[in-house]
């Protein structure tokens, strides 16, 4: 594929080969900034029977049983041990962030995300092609290449933009980026816990947010990676990158993508140990860590080496890295 110069590290052991992180932090700043979007780009915000609008769905919370212990599960991800966890009743977006709700954002407050303030981000070298410049690939995912000038409205970095993708989820985006949307909407990031109680629909511990068949009936029911990984995918399910943010049927609580697609920022700090002694009611993750939690896989997953496509499944990254598979949906308090 294209030049390769410099390789970025990739720290072992929190699943960052699925989306990588940066090992940096940079400054947040704002300043004015245009959408690159048609001038009613932001009218899912103001429409509530838009698709893109934010669609809160109300969920009664209560006692669920969370994580995994099964076989195939990434014990060294911390997936386990299955315990009993109560919730507070909260409500939870039905559909990830769009590049149009993210749009209103900054048209609204200026804001600029971490990509662009530094310069670039994370993009699936299967989307470049092979006369792209030299980029610095990730040493030991080397799929994944730092490309600058990749940001949320240039996903895959000059020359790509959002045309036909303003219903697909916001990528490129940072845990601060996406905190600093909350904070306009008058939102928050789930938590971990309230993200997989979401997630499971209802059901009790199953693979996915339908049950723990892959492609029930030969259905295919979330986008993610089908071939063989990373050279040749076949699309399948019909989208070798994003998907709309309702592509697929929604869960038993009507929530959609929940797994596959982008992962999810959350609002909880990562740790592989800190649920065995965790509160049982509304656990919010540790109070100290330099990573935050990612949920639910994203179009990139593949058995072959990232089986994280899973209700219970979690990764990290840092909170300034901007990655090409990764986004967000938005959460509050009951009432």
């Amino acid at each position: 594929m294209e030049q390769q110069s410099k390789t970025v590290p990739l720290p072992p052991g929190d699943g960052s080969c699925c989306s990588p992180a940066r090992t940096r932090a940079q400054p947040a700043t704002a300043s004015a900034a245009s959408t690159d979007l048609p001038p009613d780009a932001d009218a899912g915000n103001r429409d509530p029977t838009s698709r893109d609008a934010p669609s809160l769905v109300p969920l009664a919370g209560g006692s669920f049983l969370m994580g995994c212990d099964d076989p195939g599960a990434y014990a060294e991800d911390g997936e386990g041990p299955v315990r009993e966890v109560r919730l507070q009743p909260f409500a939870i977006d039905a559909r990830a962030v769009s590049n149009r709700r993210f749009a209103a954002f900054v048209a609204a407050t200026g804001h600029r995300s971490d990509a662009e303030v530094d310069g670039s981000g994370f993009v699936f070298a299967g989307f470049l092609p092979d006369d792209f410049p030299a980029t610095r690939a990730v040493a030991a995912a080397p799929w994944w290449r730092e490309v600058e000038r990749a940001d949320w409205r240039h996903p895959e970095g000059p020359g790509t933009d959002l045309t036909g993708r303003e219903d697909h989820p916001v990528v490129q985006v940072s845990w601060r980026d996406a905190q600093a949307f909350c904070a306009w909407a008058g939102l928050r990031l789930p938590s971990e816990a309230e993200w997989e109680y979401a997630a499971r629909g209802g059901l009790v511990q199953q693979r996915f947010p339908w049950g723990n068949q892959l492609t029930p009936e030969g259905q295919h029911r979330m986008n993610v990676f089908q071939g063989r990984f990373p050279d040749r995918n076949t699309v399948k399910d019909g989208y070798p990158g994003t998907a709309p943010v309702d592509a697929f049927p929604p869960n038993g609580f009507g929530l959609f993508n929940m797994t596959g697609n982008v992962w999810e920022w959350t609002a909880d700090r990562w740790s592989t140990t800190w649920q065995r002694t965790a509160p049982p009611e509304d656990p919010r993750g540790p109070d100290e860590g330099d990573r935050r939690v990612l949920r639910g896989g994203s179009y990139l997953c593949h058995a072959s080496y990232c089986w994280r496509y899973r209700t219970s499944a979690r990764m990290s990254s840092t909170p300034d890295s901007p990655t090409g598979n990764v986004g967000f949906r938005c959460a509050r308090d009951a009432g």
